[in-house]
């Protein structure tokens, strides 16, 4: 099976390369089960340097044997058995996958392995990313216009920020950590490669997301792409960013058992980072609304219409006015979601 054929669909990965590997990028439908820990992958990497193949092999089988070997086999065994289809996988799809392989079989198991490893479909990823030859649009629209809402409901589109794990805004980080590069650029290509029209949907992003930078290829395709602008009251925007960064964060941490001060510091720490385009006068204006809030449960509503007129509405008026030659629809939600569902 080739590596796109395999990304296409999919099984489930009983991934062994050691926990930091993984850390560092992983494959959605993956689990690491690894048959070095990471100080054992350490101490073998160091043998090989000093000493070869064979006494780095050697060593391997001696730090992964006995109890120890039993225990991750029994791990990969109770994997392998809820999930009948899957195949292992280690970096490059040779010595320790193949030994997970050896272990599986002479347990009773039979699994393939990926060949190549995750660098092979590392690769393939990253050459779905690199051309991405559909018809473009993007949503576009003032914050708190409910552009996500609006590309859930359009099946052409990719929710970039939904797998970035982040708003995209300054205030846009969510309460658990965005993937790695790694993660986040395999799972796109992933999504783009079972991406079934001739359209692709996406809502008008910066460069990056957070801290993760979109593929060059793709945000080229954005600075050219037609607009779909979705045009929405200033109450309405009020509301809905209101429910989103307020009574959703919030309903998330009381159910995590965590304190609203929390969300507090994060939006402190937010405004930090737009403070020089804010000003001091302003900036503290918005310090002593977000505080005043929360501390004194008031209505947050206030803050949120100052950071809007502000900060969000003028940058947004600007960026606008270089890209308003390519808008090629506007309307309300209900009427850009309609016209997105025509396209191809």
């Amino acid at each position: 099976m080739s590596p796109l054929e395999l990304l296409r669909q999919l099984p489930p990965l009983l991934d062994v390369r050691a926990p930091g590997e993984f850390k560092v990028g992983q494959l959605p439908n993956s689990i690491n089960l690894p048959i070095l820990d990471d100080e054992e992958r350490a101490q073998v990497g160091t043998v090989y340097k000093q000493q070869g193949h064979d006494a780095a092999v050697s060593l391997g089988h001696r730090l992964v044997s006995g109890d120890t070997r039993e225990r991750r086999v029994q791990a990969w065994q109770s994997f392998c058995q809820d999930h009948p289809n899957a195949m292992v996988m280690c970096w490059r799809g040779g010595q320790r996958s193949g030994l997970a392989q050896q272990w599986l079989s002479e347990s009773g198991i039979d699994i393939p392995k990926v060949e190549g490893g995750f660098k092979a479909l590392r690769n393939a990823c990253l050459s779905v990313l690199e051309k991405p030859n559909k018809k473009w649009w993007l949503v576009s629209g003032r914050t708190g216009s409910a552009k996500t809402v609006l590309l859930q409901q359009v099946e052409q589109s990719i929710d970039l920020e939904g797998l970035a794990n982040h708003r995209g805004s300054a205030f846009g980080r969510r309460l658990t950590p965005q993937p790695t590069p790694v993660t986040f650029e395999n799972q796109l290509a992933i999504d783009y490669l079972n991406h079934g029209y001739e359209s692709l949907v996406v809502e008008d992003e910066s460069r990056t997301i957070g801290r993760l930078g979109l593929p060059l290829t793709w945000h080229e395709q954005m600075t050219q792409a037609p607009i779909a602008l979705v045009e929405a009251s200033f109450a309405e925007r009020v509301e809905h960013i209101h429910r989103e960064y307020v009574e959703e964060a919030l309903a998330e941490l009381d159910q995590a058992g965590l304190s609203p001060n929390l969300l507090q510091q994060q939006y402190e720490d937010a405004a930090l980072r737009i403070q020089r385009r804010l000003g001091g006068v302003r900036m503290e204006q918005l310090m002593q609304k977000i505080r005043h809030a929360f501390e004194q449960q008031s209505d947050h509503r206030d803050w949120i219409r100052y950071l809007l007129t502000e900060y969000y509405d003028p940058m947004y008026d600007f960026q606008l006015a270089r890209k308003v030659h390519r808008v090629a629809f506007r309307g309300s939600a209900a009427q850009v979601t309609a016209f997105l569902k025509n396209q191809p």
